[in-house]
């Protein structure tokens, strides 16, 4: 039987943690959280992009594989399912966006070398949502790092995410990626829309348990 490891990706603001969080209490899988806001160069980040994007991009990879490694050895070793509400795939995307040519080469050297024979998930969660509507719950949640945010960054990050998605499932056709709209489904506010997407989400777990 195959062990679920869910990874639920998307832009920022559109929903990750919120349902994350929902699938770790519904399905009892352990919950893998994003470490955020212990970024020291993010404010600097959205102030300055040029100038603190690969400081904030290192940051983010060191603690992920350390993260990950964390999993590997201590939850999916002993067949605990798991839910990230991220991909470690999300450091490629952010980097390509913000780091020069010859920057992004060292970083994804680097990146390499971290994640090779790391775990990864086999099921992808894909969040998405028009530039209006991540620019609303990110304002409602209130983070002071991103009240600087450039709308027209966040516009080409969604735009990033969707290219990268459809290349990752070109590529990876055993993976299973269950794609949400988020303009048109508030599983945040509203319990019915969050009772589909989790019923969407139990059928594909089943699915690969069964493998």
């Amino acid at each position: 039987m195959t062990i679920p490891f869910i990874a639920v990706e998307g832009p920022i603001g559109v929903g990750k943690t919120t349902l994350s969080r929902s699938i770790a209490e519904s399905q009892n899988f352990q919950l893998l959280k994003e470490i955020v806001e212990e970024n020291p160069f993010l404010s600097k980040f959205y102030d300055d992009i040029e100038a603190w994007s690969f400081q904030t991009e290192m940051f983010f990879l060191c603690n992920r594989y350390k993260q990950l490694s964390d999993i590997k050895k201590e939850i999916l070793s002993s067949n605990t399912p798991v839910v990230a509400d991220y991909h470690v795939f999300k450091n490629l995307i952010f980097a390509k966006r913000t780091l020069e040519q010859n920057e992004y080469e060292k970083y994804e050297e680097i990146y390499k070398i971290l994640t090779r024979d790391m775990p990864a998930p086999n099921i992808i969660v894909y969040l998405y949502a028009s530039q209006e509507t991540l620019m609303k719950r990110i304002a409602l949640r209130g983070r002071e790092f991103e009240k600087n945010m450039d709308p027209a960054y966040l516009t080409q990050l969604a735009n990033d995410y969707e290219m990268f998605i459809n290349i990752f499932e070109e590529a990876n056709p055993h993976i299973p990626v269950l794609r949400f709209n988020g303009d048109h489904l508030d599983f945040v506010n509203k319990k019915e829309d969050m009772e589909y997407v989790l019923t969407s989400i139990v059928e594909v777990i089943q699915g690969v348990q069964e493998r």
